[in-house]
């Protein structure tokens, strides 16, 4: 059962995430996480990123990519719809969007995104985690990694026994600043769920044309139910990790409102940091 509640909220204000048995307590492995390399094969070594986070701040919201061209470029990856119409995840090359009732529904190529990140796949093993909170989980995904200063992607795939995502409620020009539609948001809580959760993660150097640290995304194996992470309890499940060491980043730079907007008005990091926590 998904219950949503239409309230903006701290993700672990509610302590709920912490009231599970501690069950497959030994079911844990050692991290390969250091071991794990950029692969050139494919370009899997690119992180390929439509837009920025920065931009959504003023509100500059218009679809300036497609799902079909975005695909030319990875068939892995996280976004938002014009407006901000919904969360978008892409695996295997099939993108679901994730709106204000929490259903996932699939897009076709003309779905427009102003912000997205994509890549070709190529993850590796890097350790099995069981009983495990959102926040510790990827604390030591990036201590075993040692790679606080590089982007890398991340998928965890098992079951959940709590997980809490949201959706932002689409917007309609004239578009509304990030900061005031992040308290326009719906969030769903759902336990025992079994899915993929797709996160990336991006350094502190990087917090305005990212968000600096983890942005992750959550489907359903039985492609239902999904959204932006806000909190979770990983019950037990497999982590596989695929570092990048070159950044491809597109701007809409044929989009007037992009190119006319005066960003040094605009409180970036904070606002980006409020928006996505």
């Amino acid at each position: 059962m998904t219950y949503a509640i239409y309230l903006a909220a701290s993700p672990r204000e509610s302590g709920i995430a912490w009231a599970f048995p501690r069950r497959y307590r030994g079911r844990v492995t050692q991290s390969r996480g250091s071991q794990i390399k950029p692969i050139t094969a494919h370009n899997a070594n690119q992180l390929y990123q439509h837009g920025t986070l920065a931009l959504l701040v003023p509100g500059l919201l218009e679809g300036t990519t497609t799902l079909g061209e975005l695909l030319r470029h990875g068939d892995t990856g996280i976004g938002t719809g014009e407006g901000l119409d919904g969360e978008l995840i892409i695996l295997d090359g099939i993108a679901y969007k994730v709106g204000s009732s929490g259903a996932a529904e699939r897009v076709g190529d003309d779905f427009t995104m102003p912000f997205a990140n994509v890549h070709h796949a190529a993850f590796q093993y890097q350790c099995e985690r069981a009983d495990i909170g959102l926040e510790d989980l990827n604390k030591r995904i990036v201590e075993a990694n040692g790679r606080a200063n590089t982007f890398f992607s991340v998928i965890v795939r098992g079951t959940f026994s709590f997980i809490k995502t949201r959706a932002v409620i689409k917007q309609q020009a004239p578009y509304p600043k990030l900061v005031e539609v992040a308290d326009r948001q719906a969030m769903f809580l759902r336990h025992d769920v079994k899915g993929t959760m797709l996160g990336y993660f991006s350094p502190v150097m990087f917090h305005g044309a990212a968000v600096a640290g983890f942005h992750e995304h959550f489907l359903s194996d039985d492609r239902t139910f999904g959204g932006h992470v806000l909190d979770a309890v990983l019950d037990h499940g497999r982590i596989y990790s695929q570092v990048f060491d070159t950044l491809v980043q597109h701007l809409p730079v044929d989009d007037p409102d992009y190119r006319n907007h005066d960003f040094s008005h605009d409180s970036i990091a904070d606002d980006i940091t409020r928006a996505e926590g």
